[in-house]
């Protein structure tokens, strides 16, 4: 398999998941604001070790359930009745975010580097996010569970979370109006999503069970 593909779909995966106004983005692009660069890129490098210990994981763990179809397909369906749970919270349950401004009061380097370690640890999103991504890249070929496969497309990732934090650090201020808008519509952001997972995920259970 042509390592590009691997690596270039690490990259993209990575970037659709992090580009969205989040925690740890928000956070690297206010400590640039108020401590400099140099501190957001020690919280950054923080948040994207513990990333890629996370995607690395969730892809062997990818790798262990992929052998078993009956595992495939039973994940598919508690996928979709969380997907389909979810996607309703977020557009008809859940009420629309508040902006807080919070403030950041200067730290050191270490400090901040620490800091992004425990705030990437306790998003965990990227495991079950990169569990589903690199089951649907495997069933369609485009990805394989080797060693070299599997660290390139960590590789990828990597690169592709640190672009997007770099993102946020340059240009936070420039955006920041848009960031304000997509937190304050983030519940329907998400059950958009959500809701369009639950009808792919839907759609591969109808599938499988057609095939069978």
């Amino acid at each position: 398999m042509n390592l590009i593909i691997p690596y270039f779909l690490g990259f993209v995966t990575a970037v659709i998941g992090i580009i969205p106004p989040g925690l740890i983005n928000m956070t690297a692009a206010k400590v640039n604001l108020k401590e400099g660069q140099r501190n957001a890129f020690w919280f950054v490098l923080g948040a994207v070790i513990i990333i890629f210990f996370q995607a690395y994981l969730a892809i062997l763990f990818a790798q262990v359930i992929n052998i078993r179809p009956d595992i495939i397909i039973l994940l598919r369906e508690v996928g979709f009745g969380i997907f389909g749970a979810l996607t309703v919270y977020f557009l008809v349950l859940a009420k629309a975010p508040k902006i807080k401004k919070t403030k950041i009061k200067k730290r050191s380097q270490k400090k901040r580097f620490f800091l992004g370690m425990l705030l990437s640890a306790l998003n965990f999103f990227p495991i079950p996010y990169y569990v589903f991504v690199s089951i649907t890249l495997s069933s369609y070929d485009l990805f394989a569970f080797d060693i070299t496969s599997i660290f390139i497309f960590v590789s990828g990732v990597v690169f592709g979370s640190c672009l997007v934090f770099y993102f946020y650090i340059k240009f936070f201020q420039r955006i920041e109006s848009k960031a304000d808008y997509m937190l304050k519509n983030m519940n329907t952001i998400i059950g958009s999503i959500t809701g369009m997972i639950s009808i792919i995920t839907l759609f591969n259970i109808i599938r499988y069970y057609l095939e069978k």
